[in-house]
């Protein structure tokens, strides 16, 4: 079955329809306890080595694959000509399938409302499935979307970065900084700074990551992905920020060329959408049932 929906143009647009939807950053640090084996005490355990940081950062989706299943809380925050727009998840994921459950919750009025229901939104490889979309779907329905179509290859698009996905991107850091020790929710982690390229980390990246993350390459307007990572004892990815950058298009006033009248000058701008993920609980149990065809939303979705 096809769903129709909605085809970014650009970078731009992509961050226009989020503005629609809503994002938000969450504050650093604010999650909760971790589950069996939080620290660790280093015994047997991947250290992470400050001198060896690209070697750290580029096994880091691994680790987590080996980790199984973790909670996660994520955040998305874009902003554009003076105007901040944000919105949270919270969920499950399991790196071993790359599958999870997340609860996107949308600030008050970002989709034109004080209150709206939460979207409902399962990752796979792939594909994102979404319930509560709006714009025309039936409440009972699933919207799927083929995120190897998407020109951000669904970074930003559904308003979560697959947690897999951010991991993936690692692999392709590049002009990496070991900023030092800190502690997060009472776990020690070490803090890399760097910036990843979306093209090397498309062609390291897993098979089940690979088609996402090459349609970015393609579909972004910036190869360069600057980031800020922190990782515990073990190699765990605890927390990612990746900050995003759009070049925005959008018609002026008279101009041309030659100066003629009425003809419209495009208008530049930078649009930033800054994702950031937060990994705890690690070793919790996660299931994730796919929706069934019937259940998939067929028709056309609203364009708002």
């Amino acid at each position: 079955m096809v769903v129709q929906q909605d085809r970014y143009g650009g970078g731009a647009r992509a961050a226009r329809a989020l503005a629609v939807a809503g994002v938000i950053a969450v504050t650093a640090g604010c999650v909760g306890g971790d589950g069996p084996g939080g620290g660790g005490d280093g015994s047997g355990q991947r250290a992470v080595a400050a001198e060896r940081p690209l070697d750290v950062l580029g096994q880091a989706a691994d680790v987590l694959a080996e980790a199984g299943g973790a909670e996660a809380r994520t955040s998305m925050e874009t902003a554009a000509g003076g105007t901040r727009v944000t919105i949270r998840g919270q969920g499950t994921y399991d790196f071993r399938t790359q599958t999870g459950r997340i609860k996107v919750v949308l600030p008050p009025d970002a989709a034109g409302a004080d209150d709206h229901r939460p979207i409902t939104e399962l990752l796979a490889p792939g594909a994102l499935y979404m319930k509560n979309r709006g714009a025309g779907v039936p409440a009972d329905k699933w919207v799927r979307i083929d995120t190897t179509a998407l020109k951000d290859g669904n970074l930003v698009t559904g308003g979560v970065t697959d947690p897999m996905a951010a991991a993936e991107l690692l692999r392709g850091a590049d002009d990496v900084t070991y900023v030092g020790k800190s502690e997060l929710a009472g776990v020690t982690v070490h803090h890399y700074r760097g910036v990843a390229d979306l093209n090397r980390a498309a062609r390291a990246a897993s098979p089940q990551s690979r088609g996402a993350l090459s349609a970015a390459a393609k579909g972004f307007s910036r190869d360069a992905v600057p980031f800020d990572a922190y990782l515990d004892e073990e190699g765990r990815l605890r927390k990612v920020r990746h900050r995003f950058s759009f070049a925005s298009e959008r018609s002026g006033g008279a101009g041309g060329p030659e100066g003629a009248e009425g003809a419209e000058v495009p208008e530049v701008s930078e649009v930033s959408v800054v994702s950031t993920l937060l990994l705890y609980g690690f070793g919790v149990p996660v299931t994730v049932t796919l929706p069934d065809e019937d259940d998939i939303y067929t028709g056309e979705i609203r364009q708002g």
